[in-house]
């Protein structure tokens, strides 16, 4: 799997280079990896299993960002910034909101969908259709202002 690979290579990279916090945030990666493999009973993980393991770290990232500029601690939101930058590196490039919005209406159209009933149904569809490169609350806005 290449991406594992690349996470060993770089915390290489930031050690050189004594860049502690690419490093923490590499590690942290790793470390999320190994756990989520011993979770799942396997070997290794396949590239799927790494990105989601890695979506659900910048997520984790974006929440605690949230709730650092909540309690006015400003120095923390940046380090977990700096963070996430480095974990959003290893994610595909993500849709502009007029490509999810194309990529919606079309889903629309495919399913029938014409009002809230099914819009639990219609992001799903919608999120599968992006194959992960769309966020989840651009889609969910993008399906609500088309429902509504």
């Amino acid at each position: 799997m290449a991406i594992p690979k690349d996470v060993e290579t770089q915390m290489v990279a930031a050690m050189k280079a004594k860049d502690a916090m690419r490093l923490n945030a590499l590690r942290s990666m790793k470390a999320a990896f190994t756990s989520e493999a011993i979770t799942l009973k396997a070997d290794a993980l396949t590239d799927d299993q790494a990105l989601a393991v890695i979506k659900r770290l910048v997520k984790q990232r974006r929440d605690s960002i949230e709730q650092f500029r909540k309690g006015n601690r400003e120095e923390l939101a940046a380090v977990e910034e700096s963070e996430m930058k480095v974990l959003e590196a290893f994610l595909p490039a993500q849709m502009s909101e007029e490509e999810v919005r194309k990529v919606a209406e079309s889903v629309r159209a495919r399913l029938g969908v014409t009002d809230k009933s099914k819009i639990g149904q219609f992001i799903g569809a919608v999120i599968k259709e992006t194959k992960g490169r769309a966020d989840g609350a651009v889609v969910k806005r993008i399906a609500e202002s088309l429902l509504n």
